[in-house]
Protein backbone atom coordinates (compact mmCIF):
# COMPACT_ATOMS: atom_id res chain seq x y z
CA UNK A 1 0.00 0.00 0.00
CA UNK A 2 1.27 3.21 -1.38
CA UNK A 3 1.36 6.19 1.54
CA UNK A 4 -0.37 8.42 -0.39
CA UNK A 5 -3.09 6.01 -0.70
CA UNK A 6 -2.89 4.70 3.36
CA UNK A 7 -3.26 8.70 3.74
CA UNK A 8 -6.81 9.03 1.89
CA UNK A 9 -7.87 5.63 3.57
CA UNK A 10 -7.16 7.49 7.03
CA UNK A 11 -8.34 10.67 6.32
CA UNK A 12 -11.85 8.60 5.16
CA UNK A 13 -11.93 6.81 8.39
CA UNK A 14 -11.33 9.80 10.63
CA UNK A 15 -14.45 11.69 8.11
CA UNK A 16 -16.61 8.41 8.75
CA UNK A 17 -15.61 8.46 12.81
CA UNK A 18 -16.55 12.50 13.15
CA UNK A 19 -19.24 12.25 11.19
CA UNK A 20 -20.61 8.86 13.42
CA UNK A 21 -20.07 11.62 16.48
CA UNK A 22 -21.96 14.19 15.22
CA UNK A 23 -25.39 12.23 14.38
CA UNK A 24 -24.79 10.69 17.73
CA UNK A 25 -24.50 14.19 19.92
CA UNK A 26 -26.64 16.05 17.60
CA UNK A 27 -28.85 14.24 15.58
CA UNK A 28 -29.55 14.93 12.08
CA UNK A 29 -29.02 18.40 10.38
CA UNK A 30 -32.89 18.80 10.49
CA UNK A 31 -33.56 18.32 13.72
CA UNK A 32 -29.98 20.39 15.08
CA UNK A 33 -31.63 23.24 13.15
CA UNK A 34 -34.75 22.60 15.16
CA UNK A 35 -32.77 23.20 18.56
CA UNK A 36 -31.88 26.61 17.59
CA UNK A 37 -34.01 28.80 19.24
CA UNK A 38 -34.56 32.06 16.42
CA UNK A 39 -34.13 34.38 19.47
CA UNK A 40 -31.41 33.57 21.97
CA UNK A 41 -32.97 33.80 25.59
CA UNK A 42 -31.89 37.29 27.25
CA UNK A 43 -32.77 39.57 29.95
CA UNK A 44 -33.20 42.98 28.72
CA UNK A 45 -32.94 45.64 31.41
CA UNK A 46 -33.30 49.15 31.59
CA UNK A 47 -34.27 52.14 33.97
CA UNK A 48 -37.08 55.17 34.08
CA UNK A 49 -35.57 58.40 34.28
CA UNK A 50 -37.84 58.91 37.57
CA UNK A 51 -35.84 56.31 39.52
CA UNK A 52 -32.45 58.29 38.52
CA UNK A 53 -31.05 61.65 36.79
CA UNK A 54 -29.16 60.91 34.12
CA UNK A 55 -26.62 57.84 32.99
CA UNK A 56 -25.32 55.26 35.40
CA UNK A 57 -21.90 53.74 35.27
CA UNK A 58 -21.84 50.66 37.66
CA UNK A 59 -23.68 46.82 37.30
CA UNK A 60 -26.87 45.31 36.15
CA UNK A 61 -28.21 42.49 37.71
CA UNK A 62 -30.59 39.75 36.98
CA UNK A 63 -31.99 37.29 39.78
CA UNK A 64 -33.83 33.99 39.29
CA UNK A 65 -35.79 32.04 41.88
CA UNK A 66 -38.27 29.56 42.00
CA UNK A 67 -40.30 30.84 44.82
CA UNK A 68 -40.94 33.80 46.65
CA UNK A 69 -42.88 32.67 49.37
CA UNK A 70 -40.76 33.36 52.73
CA UNK A 71 -38.66 36.03 50.70
CA UNK A 72 -40.77 38.39 48.82
CA UNK A 73 -38.10 39.55 46.68
CA UNK A 74 -35.25 37.39 44.36
CA UNK A 75 -32.50 40.41 45.24
CA UNK A 76 -32.71 39.38 48.94
CA UNK A 77 -32.33 35.69 48.11
CA UNK A 78 -28.90 35.52 46.73
CA UNK A 79 -25.82 34.11 48.74
CA UNK A 80 -22.91 32.00 48.55
CA UNK A 81 -25.71 28.92 48.64
CA UNK A 82 -28.44 31.61 47.38
CA UNK A 83 -30.21 31.28 44.16
CA UNK A 84 -29.19 32.18 40.60
CA UNK A 85 -28.30 35.68 39.93
CA UNK A 86 -25.77 37.08 36.35
CA UNK A 87 -24.37 40.47 36.19
CA UNK A 88 -22.71 42.54 33.75
CA UNK A 89 -20.67 46.03 33.88
CA UNK A 90 -22.51 49.10 32.39
CA UNK A 91 -20.25 52.82 32.01
CA UNK A 92 -22.89 55.90 31.39
CA UNK A 93 -26.10 53.72 30.85
CA UNK A 94 -28.70 56.25 29.64
CA UNK A 95 -32.62 56.30 31.65
CA UNK A 96 -34.63 53.72 29.14
CA UNK A 97 -31.53 52.61 27.11
CA UNK A 98 -31.54 48.36 27.63
CA UNK A 99 -28.50 46.41 28.56
CA UNK A 100 -28.90 42.73 27.04
CA UNK A 101 -28.00 39.95 29.80
CA UNK A 102 -27.43 37.27 27.95
CA UNK A 103 -26.01 33.37 27.90
CA UNK A 104 -22.14 35.07 27.76
CA UNK A 105 -22.52 36.78 31.18
CA UNK A 106 -21.59 34.96 33.99
CA UNK A 107 -23.15 33.86 36.74
CA UNK A 108 -23.56 32.02 39.81
CA UNK A 109 -24.30 29.08 40.75
CA UNK A 110 -24.96 28.54 37.11
CA UNK A 111 -22.03 29.60 35.12
CA UNK A 112 -25.09 30.91 32.51
CA UNK A 113 -28.76 31.51 31.75
CA UNK A 114 -28.12 29.16 29.12
CA UNK A 115 -28.36 26.47 31.55
CA UNK A 116 -31.08 27.43 33.54
CA UNK A 117 -34.18 24.81 33.21
CA UNK A 118 -36.72 25.25 31.45
CA UNK A 119 -39.93 26.41 33.45
CA UNK A 120 -41.58 28.55 35.30
CA UNK A 121 -39.98 31.45 37.79
CA UNK A 122 -39.69 34.76 39.59
CA UNK A 123 -37.20 36.76 38.68
CA UNK A 124 -36.47 40.47 39.20
CA UNK A 125 -33.99 43.31 38.06
CA UNK A 126 -31.25 45.42 39.80
CA UNK A 127 -28.77 48.35 38.53
CA UNK A 128 -26.54 48.94 41.14
CA UNK A 129 -24.97 52.71 41.16
CA UNK A 130 -21.23 53.28 40.77
CA UNK A 131 -19.60 56.62 41.79
CA UNK A 132 -16.55 58.18 40.79
CA UNK A 133 -13.83 58.55 43.31
CA UNK A 134 -10.75 60.78 42.32
CA UNK A 135 -8.34 59.29 44.96
CA UNK A 136 -5.38 61.35 46.39
CA UNK A 137 -2.81 58.43 44.78
CA UNK A 138 -3.83 60.45 41.41
CA UNK A 139 -6.04 57.06 40.25
CA UNK A 140 -10.04 57.78 39.31
CA UNK A 141 -11.85 54.41 40.26
CA UNK A 142 -15.67 53.73 39.96
CA UNK A 143 -16.93 51.47 43.13
CA UNK A 144 -20.11 51.58 45.25
CA UNK A 145 -20.50 54.45 47.89
CA UNK A 146 -21.64 53.25 51.07
CA UNK A 147 -24.88 54.77 52.53
CA UNK A 148 -24.51 53.15 55.49
CA UNK A 149 -26.11 50.02 54.80
CA UNK A 150 -22.70 47.71 54.92
CA UNK A 151 -22.01 47.39 51.21
CA UNK A 152 -24.92 45.59 50.72
CA UNK A 153 -25.67 46.07 46.84
CA UNK A 154 -29.03 44.65 47.04
CA UNK A 155 -30.35 46.69 50.14
CA UNK A 156 -28.09 49.81 49.43
CA UNK A 157 -29.73 53.19 49.42
CA UNK A 158 -30.22 54.37 45.91
CA UNK A 159 -29.71 52.02 43.86
CA UNK A 160 -32.70 50.60 41.25
CA UNK A 161 -35.13 47.47 41.13
CA UNK A 162 -37.73 45.87 39.32
CA UNK A 163 -40.47 44.43 40.16
CA UNK A 164 -40.67 40.66 40.84
CA UNK A 165 -42.12 38.78 37.78
CA UNK A 166 -43.39 35.55 37.08
CA UNK A 167 -42.52 34.17 33.61
CA UNK A 168 -41.38 30.68 31.98
CA UNK A 169 -38.06 30.41 30.87
CA UNK A 170 -36.46 27.85 28.83
CA UNK A 171 -32.84 28.50 27.00
CA UNK A 172 -33.73 25.81 24.17
CA UNK A 173 -36.53 27.77 22.69
CA UNK A 174 -35.46 31.43 23.81
CA UNK A 175 -37.34 34.54 24.34
CA UNK A 176 -36.42 38.02 25.82
CA UNK A 177 -37.57 39.20 29.28
CA UNK A 178 -38.01 43.06 29.35
CA UNK A 179 -37.38 44.08 33.14
CA UNK A 180 -37.86 47.32 34.20
CA UNK A 181 -35.99 49.36 36.93
CA UNK A 182 -38.27 51.56 38.25
CA UNK A 183 -38.20 51.46 42.45
CA UNK A 184 -35.54 52.94 43.95
CA UNK A 185 -34.25 51.47 47.60
CA UNK A 186 -34.91 53.98 50.48
CA UNK A 187 -32.18 55.46 52.42
CA UNK A 188 -31.43 53.26 55.94
CA UNK A 189 -32.97 54.11 59.24
CA UNK A 190 -31.02 54.29 61.46
CA UNK A 191 -32.40 52.99 65.12
CA UNK A 192 -32.69 56.44 67.88
CA UNK A 193 -30.89 56.79 70.72
CA UNK A 194 -31.81 55.20 74.30
CA UNK A 195 -30.86 56.20 77.71
CA UNK A 196 -28.56 53.20 77.26
CA UNK A 197 -27.29 52.88 73.38
CA UNK A 198 -25.72 56.40 71.58
CA UNK A 199 -24.39 56.96 68.09
CA UNK A 200 -21.43 59.14 66.42
CA UNK A 201 -21.15 59.56 62.67
CA UNK A 202 -18.94 61.95 61.10
CA UNK A 203 -16.91 63.00 58.32
CA UNK A 204 -13.57 61.79 58.27
CA UNK A 205 -10.56 64.40 57.19
CA UNK A 206 -8.24 61.91 56.90
CA UNK A 207 -10.04 58.92 54.52
CA UNK A 208 -11.83 61.89 52.57
CA UNK A 209 -8.49 63.24 51.56
CA UNK A 210 -7.53 59.84 50.22
CA UNK A 211 -10.56 58.81 48.40
CA UNK A 212 -11.63 62.23 46.74
CA UNK A 213 -15.02 61.83 48.07
CA UNK A 214 -16.80 62.22 51.70
CA UNK A 215 -15.95 59.14 54.07
CA UNK A 216 -17.65 58.99 56.83
CA UNK A 217 -16.93 56.75 60.54
CA UNK A 218 -18.98 55.93 63.40
CA UNK A 219 -19.08 53.91 66.31
CA UNK A 220 -22.86 52.42 68.03
CA UNK A 221 -22.26 53.01 71.87
CA UNK A 222 -23.42 51.00 74.73
CA UNK A 223 -23.30 52.94 78.41
CA UNK A 224 -23.57 50.86 81.65
CA UNK A 225 -26.21 51.28 83.53
CA UNK A 226 -26.43 54.42 86.13
CA UNK A 227 -23.94 55.79 83.56
CA UNK A 228 -26.33 59.68 83.70
CA UNK A 229 -26.34 59.52 86.95
CA UNK A 230 -22.90 58.87 87.91
CA UNK A 231 -19.33 61.21 87.18
CA UNK A 232 -16.82 57.88 87.47
CA UNK A 233 -15.06 57.00 84.16
CA UNK A 234 -14.80 53.34 82.78
CA UNK A 235 -13.25 50.70 80.73
CA UNK A 236 -14.11 50.22 77.40
CA UNK A 237 -14.35 47.16 75.45
CA UNK A 238 -13.84 48.08 71.68
CA UNK A 239 -16.05 45.07 70.01
CA UNK A 240 -14.57 44.84 66.10
CA UNK A 241 -16.86 42.91 63.67
CA UNK A 242 -18.91 43.87 60.28
CA UNK A 243 -20.70 47.31 60.26
CA UNK A 244 -23.61 47.22 61.59
CA UNK A 245 -26.33 49.66 63.53
CA UNK A 246 -27.20 47.45 66.13
CA UNK A 247 -26.00 47.78 69.73
CA UNK A 248 -23.20 45.81 71.10
CA UNK A 249 -24.10 42.42 72.37
CA UNK A 250 -27.39 43.15 70.72
CA UNK A 251 -28.80 44.88 73.66
CA UNK A 252 -32.36 45.83 73.78
CA UNK A 253 -33.39 45.92 77.51
CA UNK A 254 -35.10 42.72 77.28
CA UNK A 255 -32.92 39.83 76.46
CA UNK A 256 -30.29 37.23 78.67
CA UNK A 257 -27.32 39.57 78.37
CA UNK A 258 -29.49 42.77 78.57
CA UNK A 259 -30.64 41.40 81.72
CA UNK A 260 -27.05 40.71 83.32
CA UNK A 261 -25.64 44.11 82.00
CA UNK A 262 -28.22 46.19 84.12
CA UNK A 263 -28.12 43.98 86.75
CA UNK A 264 -26.95 44.63 89.80
CA UNK A 265 -22.76 43.47 90.63
CA UNK A 266 -22.45 43.50 86.91
CA UNK A 267 -18.80 45.19 85.99
CA UNK A 268 -19.95 48.39 84.48
CA UNK A 269 -18.30 49.46 81.43
CA UNK A 270 -18.53 50.25 77.80
CA UNK A 271 -18.88 48.09 75.16
CA UNK A 272 -18.56 50.44 71.74
CA UNK A 273 -18.79 48.71 68.07
CA UNK A 274 -16.86 50.95 65.38
CA UNK A 275 -18.40 51.63 61.28
CA UNK A 276 -16.33 51.86 58.81
CA UNK A 277 -17.48 50.81 55.76
CA UNK A 278 -15.06 50.91 53.02
CA UNK A 279 -15.80 51.19 48.86
CA UNK A 280 -14.40 47.57 49.29
CA UNK A 281 -16.28 45.85 51.99
CA UNK A 282 -18.82 46.65 55.28
CA UNK A 283 -15.27 46.68 57.35
CA UNK A 284 -11.85 48.62 56.52
CA UNK A 285 -9.79 45.75 58.60
CA UNK A 286 -8.22 48.76 60.64
CA UNK A 287 -5.56 49.06 59.13
CA UNK A 288 -3.50 51.42 56.55
CA UNK A 289 -3.83 49.86 53.07
CA UNK A 290 -2.55 51.56 49.64
CA UNK A 291 -6.18 50.29 47.96
CA UNK A 292 -8.22 51.08 50.96
CA UNK A 293 -6.88 54.13 52.64
CA UNK A 294 -5.41 54.92 56.24
CA UNK A 295 -8.25 53.98 58.27
CA UNK A 296 -5.79 52.35 60.79
CA UNK A 297 -4.65 55.86 61.24
CA UNK A 298 -8.55 57.37 60.95
CA UNK A 299 -9.61 54.90 64.05
CA UNK A 300 -6.72 55.39 65.76
CA UNK A 301 -6.04 59.85 65.31
CA UNK A 302 -10.11 60.27 64.62
CA UNK A 303 -12.71 57.73 65.69
CA UNK A 304 -11.39 56.35 69.07
CA UNK A 305 -10.28 59.97 70.01
CA UNK A 306 -14.30 60.90 69.17
CA UNK A 307 -15.28 57.98 71.51
CA UNK A 308 -12.65 59.33 74.38
CA UNK A 309 -13.67 62.61 73.94
CA UNK A 310 -17.54 62.25 74.01
CA UNK A 311 -17.60 59.41 76.61
CA UNK A 312 -16.21 58.82 80.25
CA UNK A 313 -13.81 56.07 79.66
CA UNK A 314 -10.71 55.41 81.26
CA UNK A 315 -7.71 56.41 79.19
CA UNK A 316 -5.19 54.17 79.95
CA UNK A 317 -4.57 50.99 78.22
CA UNK A 318 -4.81 48.86 80.66
CA UNK A 319 -8.62 49.75 80.75
CA UNK A 320 -8.93 49.60 76.29
CA UNK A 321 -9.95 45.84 76.03
CA UNK A 322 -10.60 45.11 72.36
CA UNK A 323 -12.70 41.39 71.39
CA UNK A 324 -14.20 40.54 67.75
CA UNK A 325 -15.15 37.84 65.46
CA UNK A 326 -14.27 36.29 62.41
CA UNK A 327 -13.08 39.72 60.81
CA UNK A 328 -13.44 41.50 63.89
CA UNK A 329 -11.09 38.47 65.35
CA UNK A 330 -8.22 39.54 63.06
CA UNK A 331 -9.00 43.18 63.51
CA UNK A 332 -8.91 42.91 67.50
CA UNK A 333 -5.31 40.82 67.42
CA UNK A 334 -4.29 43.30 64.60
CA UNK A 335 -4.98 46.19 66.53
CA UNK A 336 -3.16 44.60 69.26
CA UNK A 337 -0.24 43.35 67.79
CA UNK A 338 0.57 46.55 65.67
CA UNK A 339 -0.52 48.94 68.65
CA UNK A 340 0.57 47.16 71.92
CA UNK A 341 0.80 50.43 74.22
CA UNK A 342 -2.42 51.39 73.02
CA UNK A 343 -4.33 48.55 74.39
CA UNK A 344 -5.04 46.17 77.11
CA UNK A 345 -5.65 43.49 75.91
CA UNK A 346 -7.40 40.89 72.72
CA UNK A 347 -10.30 38.25 72.72
CA UNK A 348 -10.18 37.29 68.98
CA UNK A 349 -12.45 34.70 68.35
CA UNK A 350 -12.25 32.65 64.77
CA UNK A 351 -10.17 35.28 63.57
CA UNK A 352 -9.48 35.31 59.86
CA UNK A 353 -6.22 34.18 58.49
CA UNK A 354 -3.48 35.37 60.91
CA UNK A 355 -0.93 33.86 58.47
CA UNK A 356 -1.78 33.01 55.20
CA UNK A 357 -0.73 29.34 54.68
CA UNK A 358 -4.49 29.04 55.07
CA UNK A 359 -6.62 31.75 53.18
CA UNK A 360 -10.56 29.51 53.53
CA UNK A 361 -8.12 26.54 52.28
CA UNK A 362 -5.57 28.40 49.69
CA UNK A 363 -1.91 28.39 50.97
CA UNK A 364 -0.91 31.08 48.88
CA UNK A 365 2.90 30.67 49.57
CA UNK A 366 2.71 27.05 48.39
CA UNK A 367 0.02 26.45 45.88
CA UNK A 368 0.35 27.50 42.53
CA UNK A 369 -3.19 27.56 41.80
CA UNK A 370 -6.03 29.13 43.88
CA UNK A 371 -8.82 26.38 42.78
CA UNK A 372 -7.31 23.55 43.42
CA UNK A 373 -4.39 21.06 44.65
CA UNK A 374 -2.08 18.75 42.78
CA UNK A 375 -1.14 15.74 44.30
CA UNK A 376 1.78 14.33 41.71
CA UNK A 377 -1.17 13.55 38.46
CA UNK A 378 -3.89 14.34 40.35
CA UNK A 379 -5.72 17.21 40.87
CA UNK A 380 -8.08 18.22 44.03
CA UNK A 381 -10.51 21.35 44.30
CA UNK A 382 -9.64 23.35 46.78
CA UNK A 383 -12.47 23.08 49.83
CA UNK A 384 -13.41 26.99 50.42
CA UNK A 385 -16.41 25.88 53.31
CA UNK A 386 -17.42 23.16 55.03
CA UNK A 387 -20.32 21.55 57.74
CA UNK A 388 -19.13 20.33 61.42
CA UNK A 389 -19.19 17.01 59.43
CA UNK A 390 -16.42 17.72 56.83
CA UNK A 391 -19.44 17.58 54.25
CA UNK A 392 -18.12 20.20 51.64
CA UNK A 393 -20.46 23.08 51.10
CA UNK A 394 -18.27 25.19 48.79
CA UNK A 395 -15.18 25.23 46.48
CA UNK A 396 -12.66 27.91 45.67
CA UNK A 397 -13.46 28.21 42.21
CA UNK A 398 -17.01 28.24 43.22
CA UNK A 399 -16.63 30.88 45.78
CA UNK A 400 -14.31 33.09 43.73
CA UNK A 401 -16.96 32.88 40.64
CA UNK A 402 -19.82 34.43 43.30
CA UNK A 403 -17.36 36.93 44.27
CA UNK A 404 -16.63 37.95 40.59
CA UNK A 405 -20.60 37.67 39.72
CA UNK A 406 -21.08 40.14 42.47
CA UNK A 407 -18.67 42.74 41.32
CA UNK A 408 -15.28 43.03 38.63
CA UNK A 409 -12.30 45.03 39.61
CA UNK A 410 -12.88 43.61 43.54
CA UNK A 411 -16.35 45.71 43.76
CA UNK A 412 -17.87 42.27 45.02
CA UNK A 413 -17.99 43.61 48.90
CA UNK A 414 -16.96 39.99 49.59
CA UNK A 415 -14.81 38.07 51.59
CA UNK A 416 -11.69 37.32 48.99
CA UNK A 417 -11.78 40.86 47.00
CA UNK A 418 -11.63 42.93 50.65
CA UNK A 419 -8.62 40.62 51.60
CA UNK A 420 -7.14 41.10 48.54
CA UNK A 421 -7.95 44.95 48.55
CA UNK A 422 -6.35 45.18 52.40
CA UNK A 423 -3.14 42.89 51.91
CA UNK A 424 -2.60 43.36 48.56
CA UNK A 425 -0.87 46.25 45.98
CA UNK A 426 -2.13 48.69 44.15
CA UNK A 427 -2.76 47.33 40.72
CA UNK A 428 -2.03 49.65 37.55
CA UNK A 429 -5.30 50.79 37.18
CA UNK A 430 -5.94 51.90 40.39
CA UNK A 431 -7.88 48.80 41.25
CA UNK A 432 -6.18 46.72 43.55
CA UNK A 433 -3.60 43.87 41.76
CA UNK A 434 -5.03 40.75 42.73
CA UNK A 435 -3.75 37.35 44.48
CA UNK A 436 -5.32 35.20 41.87
CA UNK A 437 -6.69 35.47 38.68
CA UNK A 438 -10.32 34.95 39.30
CA UNK A 439 -11.23 33.24 36.18
CA UNK A 440 -8.29 30.53 36.27
CA UNK A 441 -7.23 30.53 39.77
CA UNK A 442 -3.51 31.24 38.89
CA UNK A 443 -1.94 32.85 41.89
CA UNK A 444 0.92 35.48 41.45
CA UNK A 445 3.75 35.06 43.69
CA UNK A 446 4.80 38.48 43.89
CA UNK A 447 1.60 39.86 45.41
CA UNK A 448 1.59 36.33 47.37
CA UNK A 449 4.88 37.93 49.08
CA UNK A 450 3.40 41.59 49.34
CA UNK A 451 0.56 40.15 51.04
CA UNK A 452 3.32 38.31 53.69
CA UNK A 453 6.02 41.28 53.89
CA UNK A 454 2.62 43.71 54.93
CA UNK A 455 -0.16 41.41 56.79
CA UNK A 456 0.56 38.35 57.79
CA UNK A 457 0.87 38.32 61.40
CA UNK A 458 2.77 35.52 62.20
CA UNK A 459 5.42 36.75 60.05
CA UNK A 460 5.09 40.39 61.37
CA UNK A 461 5.58 38.73 65.28
CA UNK A 462 8.97 36.74 63.92
CA UNK A 463 10.51 39.39 62.56
CA UNK A 464 9.62 41.61 65.45
CA UNK A 465 9.05 39.76 68.45
CA UNK A 466 12.46 41.06 70.34
CA UNK A 467 10.38 44.69 70.06
CA UNK A 468 6.64 43.67 70.54
CA UNK A 469 6.70 40.50 72.32
CA UNK A 470 7.50 42.05 75.71
CA UNK A 471 4.69 44.63 75.43
CA UNK A 472 2.22 41.58 73.93
CA UNK A 473 2.75 38.92 77.16
CA UNK A 474 -0.42 38.15 78.57
CA UNK A 475 -2.34 40.17 76.32
CA UNK A 476 -3.63 37.35 73.41
CA UNK A 477 -6.43 35.61 74.07
CA UNK A 478 -7.62 33.12 70.56
CA UNK A 479 -10.95 31.08 71.07
CA UNK A 480 -12.10 29.41 67.55
CA UNK A 481 -14.23 26.23 66.51
CA UNK A 482 -11.58 22.82 65.70
CA UNK A 483 -14.50 22.42 62.52
CA UNK A 484 -14.12 26.11 61.61
CA UNK A 485 -16.66 26.62 58.66
CA UNK A 486 -13.54 28.13 56.56
CA UNK A 487 -10.86 26.57 58.00
CA UNK A 488 -10.09 29.42 60.26
CA UNK A 489 -8.63 27.57 62.77
CA UNK A 490 -5.96 26.03 61.11
CA UNK A 491 -3.51 29.70 60.49
CA UNK A 492 -4.97 30.03 64.31
CA UNK A 493 -2.69 26.71 65.13
CA UNK A 494 0.26 27.58 63.46
CA UNK A 495 0.32 30.96 65.40
CA UNK A 496 0.10 28.71 68.46
CA UNK A 497 2.62 26.68 67.23
CA UNK A 498 5.19 29.42 66.60
CA UNK A 499 4.29 31.49 69.79
CA UNK A 500 5.43 28.34 72.21
CA UNK A 501 8.89 28.49 70.47
CA UNK A 502 9.18 31.96 71.51
CA UNK A 503 11.79 33.06 73.53
CA UNK A 504 12.96 36.78 75.68
CA UNK A 505 10.56 36.65 76.44
CA UNK A 506 8.75 33.37 76.03
CA UNK A 507 4.62 33.61 75.82
CA UNK A 508 2.78 30.75 73.89
CA UNK A 509 -0.58 32.98 73.99
CA UNK A 510 -3.62 31.39 75.24
CA UNK A 511 -5.99 29.20 72.82
CA UNK A 512 -8.71 27.33 73.19
CA UNK A 513 -10.54 25.36 70.39
CA UNK A 514 -14.12 24.23 70.43
CA UNK A 515 -14.40 20.24 69.60
CA UNK A 516 -16.47 19.89 66.89
CA UNK A 517 -17.69 23.83 66.67
CA UNK A 518 -17.98 25.66 62.97
CA UNK A 519 -17.42 29.51 62.83
CA UNK A 520 -17.62 31.78 64.96
CA UNK A 521 -17.15 29.76 68.20
CA UNK A 522 -16.34 32.50 70.99
CA UNK A 523 -15.50 29.78 73.95
CA UNK A 524 -17.65 27.85 76.44
CA UNK A 525 -19.23 31.27 78.03
CA UNK A 526 -21.78 33.47 77.22
CA UNK A 527 -21.14 36.69 76.07
CA UNK A 528 -22.11 38.14 79.66
CA UNK A 529 -19.49 35.62 81.28
CA UNK A 530 -17.04 36.97 79.12
CA UNK A 531 -17.08 40.63 79.98
CA UNK A 532 -16.80 39.79 83.45
CA UNK A 533 -13.82 37.59 82.86
CA UNK A 534 -12.60 40.11 80.95
CA UNK A 535 -13.42 42.71 83.93
CA UNK A 536 -11.61 41.16 86.22
CA UNK A 537 -8.39 41.01 83.80
CA UNK A 538 -8.71 44.96 83.87
CA UNK A 539 -8.72 44.78 87.58
CA UNK A 540 -5.76 42.72 87.80
CA UNK A 541 -4.04 44.62 85.36
CA UNK A 542 -4.64 48.03 86.88
CA UNK A 543 -2.20 50.56 87.81
CA UNK A 544 -1.33 51.15 91.79
CA UNK A 545 -4.05 53.18 93.15
CA UNK A 546 -6.68 53.31 90.34
CA UNK A 547 -9.69 53.52 91.16
CA UNK A 548 -12.14 50.28 91.00
CA UNK A 549 -15.60 51.68 92.11
CA UNK A 550 -17.18 50.65 88.67
CA UNK A 551 -16.95 47.13 89.57
CA UNK A 552 -19.48 47.48 93.13
CA UNK A 553 -19.82 43.92 93.82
Amino acid sequence: MSQRFRSVVAAAAVSLVLAAVLVRSSGTPHAQARQVPAQPLRFDVSFIPQAHDGPITGRVFVMVTRTVDKVPEPRLQIGRTGVPFFGRDVEGLAPEKVVSIGAGDLGTPLDSIAEIPAGDYFVQAMVVVYSEFRRADGHVVWMHDDQWEGQRWNRSPGNLYSSVAKVHVDPSAGSVIKLVADKVLPPIEVPPDTRYVKRIKFLSPTLTRFWGRPIYLGAVVLLPRDYDRETMSYPVNYVQGHFSTAPPYGFDEANEFSKAWLSDGFPRMLAVTFQHPTPYFDDSYAVNSVNNGPYGDAIMEELIPEVEKRFRVIREPYARILSGGSTGGWEAAALQIFHPDFFGGAWAYCPDPVTFTDVEGINIYEDENAFYKVYDWRKVPTANSRMVNGQLVMTSQQRNYFELVNGTHGRSGEQIDIWSAVFGPLGKDGYFEPLFDKRTGAIDKQVAAYWKEHYDLVYYLQKNWSIVGPKLVDKLFFYTGGADTYYLNNSTKELEKWMKTTANPHYEGFFVYGDNKPHCWSGPVSPAERLKEIAQFIQRKRPEGATTSWWAY
